[in-house]
């Protein structure tokens, strides 16, 4: 193959890696692509063809069609593939190459792989890649992050082939080592519990008010055109207005209640954990999945442990079209506190692993591209943009006098599900952490008096500085 000739290289050449060659090809981009599996490299021969997209049979191929700086960018499974397509490239890589993994990476492997990389004079991006297969050939959101100096090589092409809003193209430079992975996998966490919020409001209104599936399209589609209006209320209306061929049924009524998770909404909940900042949202979302596993369990259960729906005669005696709306508002409410909750995750990591992260930036390239894509989003930025400092979205004043003027359906929607028995555990959460968040006195005081009494922690006083120990017994 003739020397450098090529803007960029492509490994991995699943769904993602070849939509993102041919976005990339289309774009005025020259690409080459490799994978591993040979079966794979010839299956693409045919989409590529009449492209500027060559298919190398080997990586020392690859790189000598590159021009300098060599750019390559790694589609494969996070893990342990990452790590052996780095040790088969590594010997032939040039100084000042940048290497990109866009999958969804760990992002301390990120920091890791980087630093170790960077001892041999090669830029490391790890980026965040949204939107799925649609997204990679149409438009994803990108993530990036890494060597600044790194990033301004493959900006043009990452600008050029980003999803675009009235804001321009939904990329941006997130910040140093980890940062664009991080952010990948905190959206992600957010992504997990809008899902789950989304899957409970449909849950409540069709047990509680027995509606049909073509019911319920009908009330998300309307949804949709409102406040709540985003990608994922849209999919939700179009999949509850599908048809099995089979069956004749709906198809949401036909798939197995036993939903999958490939890591990231985990990894959300264990780093806050790690960081210190409460996300009770997106953590009932990962449990809810969890909870989900247990299909087999939880029909044993159901014969054996009786509560109000299912199973009894206990009905919603209330106005359906109350109900509807206050589902809505505990939705809009609940999604709301998701995204603050993440937000906060990303501001106190920012500093942790001092990324410099810039929220305002960050929400901006999330309005397109991304599966968390949301009307929502645009207010979000205009929040940060008018306060970057704000250590909560639930301060700013427009967020603050929108949530309490919901609350009053918020309670209603939580408390119907709560009497009929129909679990809402991230919306429920939701509330609870408002609840606690604007509460003024909480019952650590307690919590503290309890641990000094059986291990001497000490407590703080009210009344006067220092730390304090009593003795409770004689």
């Amino acid at each position: 193959m003739e020397k450098g000739i090529h803007d960029i290289g492509m490994i991995g050449l699943g769904v993602m890696g070849r939509n993102l060659a041919l976005n990339i090809e289309s774009h005025g981009f020259s690409v080459i692509g490799y994978d591993i599996d040979a079966s794979k490299r010839e299956e693409v021969k045919a989409i590529f063809s009449g492209k500027k997209i060559a298919i190398a049979d080997s990586l020392p191929e690859l790189i000598v069609t590159l021009k300098r700086p060599h750019i390559i960018m790694m589609m494969v499974p996070a893990g342990k593939p990452v790590d052996d397509v780095i040790q088969l490239l590594s010997p032939h890589l040039k100084r000042r190459t940048v290497l990109i993994d866009g999958g969804n990476s760990f992002f301390m492997d990120t920091e890791r792989r980087s630093k170790e990389l960077e001892t041999a004079g090669i830029w490391y991006i790890g980026t965040g890649v949204s939107g799925g297969e649609y997204g990679a050939l149409h438009g994803p959101s990108l993530m990036p992050g890494g060597q600044e100096e790194a990033y301004r090589h493959v900006e043009p092409i990452f600008t050029a082939i980003a999803a675009r809003t009235d804001d321009g193209p939904c990329c941006t430079y997130v910040g140093p080592g980890g940062a664009g992975h991080y952010v990948k996998m905190v959206h992600n966490g957010i992504e997990y519990g809008d899902m789950q919020l989304i899957a409970e409001a449909y849950f409540l209104l069709k047990n509680a008010l027995e509606l049909e599936a073509p019911q319920l399209q009908e009330i998300f589609a309307e949804w949709n055109q409102g406040v709540l209006n985003s990608y994922l209320i849209d999919i939700t209306a179009k999949i509850l207005g599908k048809i099995d061929p089979e069956t004749d049924k709906p198809i949401v009524d036909v798939i197995l209640d036993k939903a999958g998770q490939k890591g990231t909404g985990k990894w959300t909940s264990q780093n806050a954990l790690d960081v210190g900042v409460a996300i009770p949202t997106i953590n009932s979302a990962v449990e809810a999945r969890i909870l989900s596993a247990f299909n087999e369990e939880r029909v044993t259960a159901s014969k054996v442990l009786h509560g109000s729906w299912p199973g009894s005669d206990k009905k919603f005696e209330g106005n359906a079209d109350t109900l509807i709306a206050a589902v809505h508002d505990a939705l809009y409410a609940s999604k709301i506190t998701s995204y603050a909750q993440g937000l906060a995750l990303l501001r106190a990591a920012s500093v942790e692993y001092d990324y410099h992260l810039n929220l305002a930036e960050i929400t901006r390239i999330w309005k397109g591209g991304c599966i968390i894509r949301a009307k929502l989003l645009d207010d979000i930025k205009q929040a940060f943009l008018h306060n970057p400092d704000l250590p909560n979205l639930l301060l700013d004043a427009k967020f603050a006098d929108t949530i309490c003027r919901l609350q009053d359906n918020w309670r209603l929607a939580v408390q119907t599900a709560v009497n009929l028995g129909i679990p809402m555990l991230a919306t429920a959460a939701s509330l609870a952490y408002f609840d606690s968040y604007r509460c003024e006195r909480l019952p650590a005081n307690l919590i503290q008096a309890q641990r000094d009494f059986f291990g001497a922690h000490t407590y703080e006083r009210v009344d006067k500085p220092g730390s304090f120990h009593t003795r409770w017994e004689e």
